[in-house]
């Protein structure tokens, strides 16, 4: 299978280029890029003019429900939403039921992915057995299966002493520890940010301390054990500045931050009507805190953005803001979310800043084999993320390829969008009426 891309603004992982180039995609490989490349018996051949090829995006943080709670979502319905927005690989949340902490349902879950049509699908695996958060998972086993993170996801590791110890099994397997930042000492029964929002509905707050000082615990583990932490939807700008001042110490800590905390804030939650769509973990936070995210882009103490897709049935949604799940589902939008807010607050950081939170960021921190997906260089996998940031379209979920329902961005018009995704050099999404084959 052979597809030759025409004129795009080639991102490569990167840098923004200002002149049109060519890539062709031959059996699942880049083969070649440059300027007027011959079709070489292409079977398809499409003009990108005036929109952007990239790596295809990589969504380290969703979470497809399988095994166990495939009425939320499933690997297939995932795997084509992730396609649909944009993304050519979906990292999968262990916390499942049963919960993913052996080889086994890692190898499960890589074959099932196999058989998916839209985006590539690798699993996290748990950190903890069972994820009780007592005793290790078989992390060794896993890593050879296949697992590309460890996370207790869904709950911090709230033993600090297994914390460090999967730290140190964690640099023998060259797989990242990713930890959910949040002391539960500090949320038990909050509802949103301890803010405007909690003053205002009544509803117990959650503070912004509860995240920061996780950080930091995990950041003097590492500076500890002298081995990589990462720190997912970080939401704060208390918790930016732990990142900050973790990083200037020499920790290696990284972190991804949300889609709905760099858009959405607190105040929404009760301008909304206390809809059940704007129930999250972490919470929407407070304007200041949005900022804060942003201008932590701007000075690369962020690392990636990651969507936290959080499928839920409507029954689990569609209830009192306190009895609803804590969850927002945004597969299919979220990169036109950041896309839309961006055009906003594109003094703050460059284009090619922000693509690279999706490709080459994200790619970084997943294990040796799959860091070529970040980037675009003849030899390296075809997966192809082609987007149009001037295109407009309203959310609707109704046409929605995920299960899930539930997302604050449903009626909202958005410009900017990836219009099609390319994984293992075939085409696993196109936006209808909106590229044509010029072949």
């Amino acid at each position: 299978m052979k597809i030759l891309f025409r004129n795009g603004l080639l991102f490569d992982g990167r840098t923004l280029s200002g002149g049109k180039t060519d890539v062709l995609a031959e059996d699942g490989v880049i083969s070649r890029i440059g300027t007027g490349l011959d079709d070489n018996g292409a079977n398809e051949i499409y003009d990108l003019s005036d929109l952007i090829i990239s790596p295809g995006f990589i969504d380290l943080h969703c979470h497809l429900r399988d095994p166990g709670q495939e009425w939320r979502e499933d690997l297939l319905s995932g795997s084509r939403a992730g396609a649909a927005g944009g993304f050519s690989t979906l990292v999968c949340m262990p916390n499942t039921d049963p919960p993913v902490d052996n080889a086994a349902l890692i190898r499960y879950l890589l074959e099932k992915g196999e058989e998916c049509d839209g985006s590539r699908v690798v699993p996290a695996g748990c950190l903890s057995r069972e994820r009780a958060g007592n005793n290790l998972a078989e992390m060794g086993k896993m890593a050879i299966a296949g697992a590309v993170l460890f996370t207790d996801d869904g709950s911090p590791v709230s033993n600090t002493n297994l914390l460090r110890l999967a730290l140190q099994y964690s640099s023998r397997l060259g797989v990242r520890i990713m930890e959910h930042p949040e002391d539960r000492s500090l949320t038990l029964g909050a509802q949103v940010n301890d803010g405007i929002c909690s003053t205002i509905s009544g509803l117990k707050g959650w503070p912004s301390s509860a995240e920061a000082s996780d950080i930091f615990r995990g950041a003097s583990l590492s500076m500890d054990t002298g081995v990589p932490i990462h720190f997912t939807h970080v939401s704060t700008k208390e918790s930016m500045n732990a990142m900050r001042i973790s990083k200037a110490s020499g920790c290696t800590v990284t972190c991804d931050v949300t889609p709905h905390h760099l858009c959405l804030v607190e105040n929404m939650v009760i301008s909304g009507g206390y809809d059940g769509v704007f129930k999250v973990n972490p919470p929407l936070r407070s304007v200041q805190d949005v900022d804060a995210l942003w201008e932590g882009i701007r000075d690369g103490t962020v690392d990636a953005i990651a969507t936290d897709h959080a499928p839920y049935h409507m029954d689990e949604k569609d209830l009192p803001f306190q009895e609803s799940a804590f969850g927002i589902a945004s597969l299919e939008c979220a990169v036109a979310a950041i896309l839309h807010e961006w055009k906003r607050r594109k003094d703050l950081c460059t284009l090619e800043k922000l693509l690279s939170l999706f490709t080459s960021g994200p790619a970084s921190l997943l294990p040796e084999k799959w860091r070529t997906l970040g980037v675009i260089a003849e030899g390296s996998p075809a997966d192809l993320t082609v987007i149009d940031p001037d295109f407009e379209r309203v959310v609707d979920v109704s046409k929605w390829e995920s299960k899930a329902r539930s997302t604050p961005w449903n009626g909202r018009t958005l410009k900017g969008w990836p219009v099609m995704t390319v994984v293992r050099g075939k085409v696993a999404y196109k936006m209808p009426d909106h590229l044509s084959r010029v072949k």
